[in-house]
């Protein structure tokens, strides 16, 4: 499966009204990825790197924690409240699109979405409240998406990689191989039901000494195993042609506190290296703190820190399994992949 093949939509997203301005040689694009815990915003127009190959320029980025699956794995469906908060959310996307003069723009919507009885209802109140267009999209365009955002970090002497995204209510994991240029082609992938706020929801909030980290490792690395039987990743990661990179607020989050910043800063941390067993550790620390100790970590705080014990668990499931000597850390993912498929696309109808 090529990532630069032609790309299967379910839909188009943006705001009426909102139209490029005629003759304008760098139109302004906009990304919304809608998460089970996040609602983030990416607007860019297009750019070339220093080495001329085409990227983009971030004009601005807008993120807000949502929980929209809060209470999902229990009842089934999206509750007021998260529907109330997440709608918000969007009306400041919708207010930011607005006031950049945004031309193409795609809104996705994942697992809560997916799984929700009332998903289709709430896009339909989302689309009158704020006039974005959401695409509920599948796993697998999931996978590719984040593969996609995160690809200009995959890199040379490695020739394959395992890439996974930790969500809140799912995690997905690839298997690519390296094509050179910023090319990338699946192998293989799968979507695991666990994300940061289901698996909470489960277990609790997390810890060492009660026994529920262990408990969520074993439920993630039981969902995992038959993935690595049938690749055998952990054999060919020996070869040391297999670069490892995780792209969440996991991932991130626990940079952030490995490098001790005072406040989260993405220069700092997308792109970084971290030694995998040390982030194994930090975890561990973690999971044996209570909620409030936790939470005393500015990159972490009182938004994520009943969540980020479960983050951790299903990393540390990963690692069971493909315990790497390093882990790249990407701040990008889903919507840096629909910047880049938009940006795609248009350069094809005027090209």
């Amino acid at each position: 499966m090529s990532m630069d093949s032609p790309l299967p939509r379910q839909g188009s997203a943006g705001i009426p009204g909102v139209s490029a301005a005629p003759g304008d040689p760098a139109p302004v694009f906009a990304a919304i990825d809608l998460g089970t815990n996040n609602c983030r915003l990416l607007i860019a127009r297009p750019h070339r790197d220093r080495l001329g190959r085409e990227n983009f320029r971030v004009i601005e980025a807008f993120s807000r924690i949502v929980r929209l699956g809060e209470g999902l794995s229990l009842s089934g469906r999206l509750s007021d409240a998260a529907m109330a908060r997440t709608i918000e959310a969007l009306k400041i996307c919708s207010e930011k699109m607005a006031r950049r003069n945004v031309a193409f723009a795609r809104a996705v919507a994942t697992e809560a979405c997916r799984r929700a009885a009332n998903g289709v209802e709430f896009l339909h109140e989302v689309k009158v409240a704020t006039g974005i267009s959401l695409d509920i999209i599948s796993t697998a365009e999931e996978a590719r998406l984040a593969l996609t955002g995160c690809a200009p970090l995959l890199e040379a002497p490695h020739r394959q990689a395992i890439v996974f995204d930790i969500g809140g209510g799912s995690t997905e994991i690839l298997w690519a191989r390296l094509l050179g240029g910023g090319r990338t082609e699946v192998i293989d992938w799968i979507s695991l039901p666990f994300g940061v706020v289901n698996l909470t929801e489960r277990f609790g909030p997390g810890d060492s000494h009660s026994g529920s980290y262990a408990q969520m490792i074993d439920t993630v690395a039981e969902a995992l195993q038959p993935f690595e039987a049938r690749h055998n990743l952990s054999q060919q990661l020996k070869t040391g042609h297999i670069q490892v990179l995780g792209t969440s607020g996991t991932v991130t989050t626990l940079a952030g506190v490995h490098l001790n910043l005072p406040r989260y800063e993405r220069r700092h941390v997308d792109g970084c290296w971290l030694e995998f067993p040390t982030v194994i550790e930090q975890s561990r620390r973690l999971a044996a703190q209570s909620v409030p100790e936790r939470a005393l970590y500015p990159c972490i705080g009182e938004e994520r820190a009943d969540l980020v014990v479960a983050g951790c668990a299903i990393l540390e499931a990963l690692y069971r399994f493909w315990p790497a000597t390093r882990l790249r850390v990407a701040d990008r993912g889903v919507r840096e992949g629909v910047l880049v498929e938009l940006m795609r696309q248009q350069r094809r109808k005027t090209s």
